[in-house]
């Protein structure tokens, strides 16, 4: 039992943002609106058997149940869950941002569950910068570590430098980062002080340096649609001379600007992004909630992808379950031998029988690839 104390979130506008096709069919009834209430409050009280993934979604859609007293049973089971749901599902990186987002608000206070939810990278920037100005030391110095969201979400640092309970030098090693990086906040203090640590006293009279174009720049300059949040349809290619102008101005960006436009822009710069020297780039661009599946599909089968981008797409249970995706990920040389070994177990025997062949994949898994083909061929005894 939690002895985190609920937080009243509300059903802003009651509509909520995500819908229940996570849910099997014959759970769906239990956050449908026009389901009767008991049925509703079923699912609000946790008494309904899903895993605790679905438990969590389920709970964050009932909180916009058009009934106060569901609602008010929703934030009475989301405050005191049970560990089993709590630990489980604060750790997966399947479960939809906003829900995560919600439960951060809710266990803010709560050490080990904050914890859990802050180091999901699926946790949205915005829930992070909101519990970044008040929590503990502790959780300040895991928020502090993340640069990627540092960098992506400039609150972030705002509310962390007025943390109280964030040690200086936690925040200064954080706003030097980020001046390093191209970001410059002034309306944070600790920023101008770190712009004086590394670049001398006159930089507290002199404006930054213009670092090349920004993101919403380009996105503007290139007539990029806005981000919805949501991966990109097929739309029309970039002409190539258009492509190379677009290249030639994200070379002039700065760190920081370029992490933002990865994770905003479009297929093309995120195109030109992943072959960035900085790897926090090219991981801002494979985390980018417009990533398409043909993308994660390409890196999937690049030989110079770089550790980091493979890192997060063999994490991806989602993706894992695009077989091309598996597939690739098995004959790619640069895919740690321990994950290959597992995939290979899940492939169709026509590909496991082509991979025994293939004298381009890694040895060692040609080798496996022989030994299940073997084993399937060898004949059968009976015990005597």
């Amino acid at each position: 039992m939690s002895d985190a104390a609920p937080i009243e979130v509300g059903a802003e506008a009651l509509v909520c943002p995500i819908t229940a096709d996570f849910l099997p069919d014959n759970m769906k009834k239990h956050v449908d609106p026009k389901a009767p209430v008991p049925l509703r409050m079923m699912a609000a009280k946790a008494l309904v058997p899903l895993q605790p993934a679905d438990m969590l979604a389920v709970l964050y859609m009932l909180s916009f149940d058009a009934d106060a007293g569901v609602r008010e049973q929703v934030m009475k089971t989301a405050g005191s869950l049970q560990d089993r749901v709590a630990a489980s599902g604060f750790r997966d990186e399947e479960v939809q941002p906003q829900v995560l987002g919600w439960f951060l608000r809710i266990y803010a206070a709560h050490p080990a569950y904050a914890e859990m939810l802050i180091l999901n990278s699926n946790t949205p920037d915005d829930a992070i910068a909101a519990v970044a100005e008040n929590c503990s030391q502790k959780l300040a110095e895991l928020i502090g570590q993340n640069q990627l969201r540092l960098l992506r979400t400039d609150d972030i640092i705002r509310h962390l430098a007025k943390n109280p309970n964030a040690a200086g030098a936690l925040i200064d090693g954080v706003c030097d980062f980020a001046v390093r990086s191209g970001l410059m906040l002034e309306d944070v203090p600790q920023m101008l002080e770190a712009r004086v640590r590394l670049f001398g006293p006159q930089a507290a009279t002199q404006p930054p340096p213009q670092e090349g174009p920004t993101a919403d720049q380009i996105m503007q300059e290139f007539s990029m649609p806005d981000p919805t949040g949501g991966a990109e349809e097929s739309i029309t290619p970039m002409e190539e001379g258009k492509k190379l102008t677009l290249s030639k101005r994200i070379m002039q960006m700065n760190v920081s600007e370029k992490i933002k436009l990865a994770t905003k822009g479009n297929k093309e710069a995120r195109g030109i992004l992943i072959r960035d020297s900085n790897k926090l780039v090219s991981v801002a661009v494979i985390r980018s909630p417009r990533i398409t599946d043909g993308e994660v599909l390409s890196q999937a089968q690049s030989k110079t992808c770089i550790d980091d981008v493979l890192r997060v797409i063999y994490s991806n249970r989602e993706w894992l379950r695009k077989y091309a995706i598996k597939l690739a990920l098995v004959k790619n040389p640069k895919v740690p031998q321990g994950v290959s070994m597992r995939l290979i177990n899940t492939l169709h025997e026509h590909d496991v029988k082509s991979l025994a062949k293939d004298k381009n994949v890694p040895g060692s898994v040609q080798m496996l690839a022989k030994k299940q083909m073997d084993k399937k061929n060898a004949p059968k005894r009976d015990d005597k």
